[in-house]
């Protein structure tokens, strides 16, 4: 029969544990648990990104294509919904990015996160400048080395599991490469994270938190049209595929998302630009542009009217592990749960005198 102080006892000891292995990434964040929301365009507006933060996570607003003045009109209205941190996610490529970084200046933004390429340091520099901390995706041990010495103060390395435009490299791998030798500035984890045990891994292995998207689209919270919430319900994480480039000489941005009659529809598409680039129909450059607009609004198209089968259903290939809608809150304590379990599983006859003093006050109250 299980003792149920010692059950106690080993449950306090594993909390313990996860929040030392990422008080880093909880101090730099301002929040209870280093989870951050992923930015994802149509999803993670002020609705998800308020829930994420009330429940004690990191959400971050996805600004894609905004103006500064939708932009300063999404913060505003997240504030009118938590009163907790969260930070705004900018495209390196906005045309506006330096008036975008002005809008989260003048509104104190604590974190600004830069995504879509390789930030300047004068775009660094000027989130700096504004008192926001400024985080950046490195794809690279060496472009991750190079910004730290240009300044910024917290990467996000994710890895090709993860949903929307990817790189070639597995989280896995990324994380071995990466965290044993970049300790200067705090290191989260992306890319095909859906569940506690993987948060507990990448903790261990010296990252300061985790960033997750894919397993937050099915929140309650989350404004996604409910025919889009049920495809990721159903899917399993081989439906979540890249895009595949036909011809070099078309370049093709690759994109994981749900297989659908859309992304069927593009590789024919790609056939025939090509053939009639082939025949003199048509130029190079103009095909080229042909291919890049097709998936023009079909984001908004699946996630915000619904139409999933033309439209485009990013999604990370941990989308099988969503399996219904649920509260942010509950995710996020089903994660912790996880990491917690499996803490405890690793360590049941842990002493008291391994806690801190928060800890061993909790185990001695108990007894």
């Amino acid at each position: 029969m299980t003792d149920a102080r010692s059950d106690s006892r080993s449950d306090v000891v594993a909390g313990a544990r996860l929040d030392r292995l990422w008080e880093r990434g909880c101090a730099f964040l301002g929040t209870r648990t280093a989870i951050m929301g992923g930015a994802m365009s149509w999803v993670s507006e002020r609705h998800l990104v308020s829930a994420i933060s009330n429940a004690g996570g990191f959400g971050v607003l996805a600004c894609g294509s905004m103006p500064p003045d939708l932009l300063a009109a999404e913060i505003a209205a997240t504030r009118g919904l938590t009163a907790k941190p969260f930070g705004v996610n900018l495209i390196n490529m906005h045309p506006d990015l330096d008036r975008l970084i002005d809008v989260c200046r003048e509104l104190a933004v604590s974190h600004v996160v830069i995504a879509g390429g390789f930030p300047s340091g004068a775009t660094i520099k000027r989130i700096k400048d504004g008192g926001a901390s400024a985080m950046a995706f490195a794809p690279t041990l060496v472009s991750g080395r190079r910004m730290v010495k240009l300044g910024i103060d917290a990467l996000v390395i994710e890895g090709t599991e993860a949903g929307g435009h990817i790189g070639p490299v597995s989280t896995t791998v990324l994380a071995q490469e990466i965290l044993p030798d970049l300790r200067e500035v705090p290191v989260f984890v992306a890319g095909g994270i859906g569940r506690g045990e993987a948060i507990l891994s990448y903790l261990e292995q010296g990252a300061a938190g985790v960033q997750i998207g894919t397993r937050f689209v099915c929140a309650t919270e989350s404004i996604a049209h409910p025919r889009f919430k049920q495809v990721f319900i159903k899917a399993s994480a081989r439906d979540a595929q890249a895009s595949v480039q036909i011809d070099p000489r078309f370049p093709v941005i690759p994109v994981r998302a749900l297989a659908n009659a859309g992304s069927k529809r593009f590789m024919e598409l790609q056939r025939e630009v090509i053939a009639r680039v082939d025949r003199g129909e048509t130029t190079r450059d103009a095909g080229i542009l042909e291919i890049e607009h097709f998936w023009a609004g079909a984001l908004r198209r699946a996630v915000i009217d619904g139409d999933v089968e033309s439209g485009s259903l990013m999604a990370g290939q941990s989308v099988g592990l969503v399996t219904r809608e649920q509260p942010v809150a509950e995710i996020i304590g089903d994660l912790i749960a996880q990491a917690e379990s499996a803490l405890a599983a690793r360590c049941p006859q842990t002493e008291a005198g391994d806690l801190p003093a928060i800890g061993q006050s909790a185990i001695l109250g108990a007894a």
